[in-house]
């Protein structure tokens, strides 16, 4: 039995909410634009998601964003393996991104290394002075609105920026 291909016009983008679609239109000729490959898949617990991948990169270290609809809610998550170079960026996180940052699920490396998988990475950093120990999978995964968008966008470039630099590193 074969896969279905997903187009990003006609199947993903009309999922997005209307007042969505911009954003979403923006971060993905973004990423293709970067070489990025978009990927469309059905997950059992949010639908379509769209992902965006580095080329020859096949673990989840490959992902840059994933955009997924949760409850109606329009979901961005950025893996931010690279956070370490945009740390100023973070820091100027509004309030209401920082909220969900904090929301995101502790680390369980940081508390006791022998809880969590061999490969976990997570994510150790400062936001306004207050320290953040949070999973890599969902420290990153905000509720995309149109007011925190521009902030989402950068985010995504700053990760996007790292990522092909160490990709010409190699």
């Amino acid at each position: 039995m074969s896969r279905a291909k997903y187009q990003f016009e006609t199947d993903f983008l009309t999922t997005v909410p209307t007042e969505h679609t911009d954003f979403v239109s923006q971060v993905y000729q973004s990423l293709v634009k970067e070489n990025y490959k978009p990927k469309i898949t059905v997950t059992k617990s949010t639908g379509l998601q769209l992902a965006f991948w580095q080329p020859k990169v096949k673990s989840t270290m490959g992902i840059i964003a994933i955009l997924f609809m949760r409850a109606d809610k329009l979901i961005l998550r950025i893996y931010g393996f690279g956070y370490e170079e945009y740390l100023d960026l973070i820091e100027t996180l509004p309030d209401s991104l920082v909220k969900q940052v904090d929301k995101a699920h502790d680390c369980k490396k940081f508390i006791d290394p022998t809880k969590c998988f061999k490969g976990c990475i997570g994510h150790k950093f400062q936001i306004r002075g207050k320290v953040f120990q949070k999973c890599y999978v969902d420290c990153f995964e905000f509720e995309v609105t149109t007011a925190d968008a521009l902030y989402l966008m950068q985010l995504i470039e700053a990760e996007s920026k790292v990522k092909l630099k160490r990709n010409d590193d190699l």
